[in-house]
């Protein structure tokens, strides 16, 4: 059981930094610098890494809390079963 706790963490740890990565990669396609104000060089790069927190974390939440739901739909399938 403690170890299926430390295998979740690692997995969750894990996600997180992928999709940060991936979001990191993605708004690299956006062009910044017609939305940022001229000589705000450390608040844009500020901006750059908030935005590359959130997306990542939004989409580590949907990847991990679909992984969750696809191992709960067994006890769906005993439930089914029950009745």
């Amino acid at each position: 059981m403690v170890s299926q706790f430390g295998q979740e963490a690692l997995i969750s740890i894990i996600s997180q930094l992928v999709f940060m990565a991936v979001a990191f990669y993605a708004l690299q396609a956006l062009n910044f610098e017609k939305l940022i104000r001229a000589n705000r060089v450390f608040q844009a790069r500020l901006l750059y890494i908030v935005l590359t927190i959130a997306l990542g974390t939004i989409l580590s939440n949907f990847f991990l809390d679909y992984l969750l739901w696809s191992k709960q739909l067994q006890f769906l399938l005993q439930f089914v079963s029950f009745l």
